[in-house]
């Protein structure tokens, strides 16, 4: 580069600016994504080192609900993935407990 040149990517006064269609369209995916996670924060208390589904995939968590009606009230949630005492995880309802898991 000689020492006049700018180089166009990093000014950001050459950048072309978004229209108002594009950026509606940013706005209406940031409304989707924020609607996808709606739910009740809840805090895993225990998780039960049996597991459940078909391949084994699904442990159960008591969790303690954080937020809504349900404050404080502790329930017991099937959970896929990745899953510890302390996490904090967003049910999609705080009304349903799932039934415990019977060792065979």
């Amino acid at each position: 580069m000689t020492d006049g040149a700018t180089n166009d990517k990093q000014d950001p006064k050459n950048q072309p600016q978004k229209t108002q269609e594009q950026v509606s369209k940013v706005q209406k995916d940031v409304k989707e994504e924020v609607k996808r996670f709606e739910g009740y924060l809840a805090e895993v208390v225990e998780v039960n080192p049996n597991r459940t589904g078909i391949y084994g995939e699904i442990k159960q968590a008591m969790c303690r609900v954080l937020e809504g009606r349900d404050t404080g009230r502790v329930i017991r949630r099937n959970v896929s993935g990745r899953i510890k005492v302390g996490d904090k995880i967003r049910l999609p309802d705080t009304t349903r407990e799932d039934k415990p898991i019977r060792a065979r």
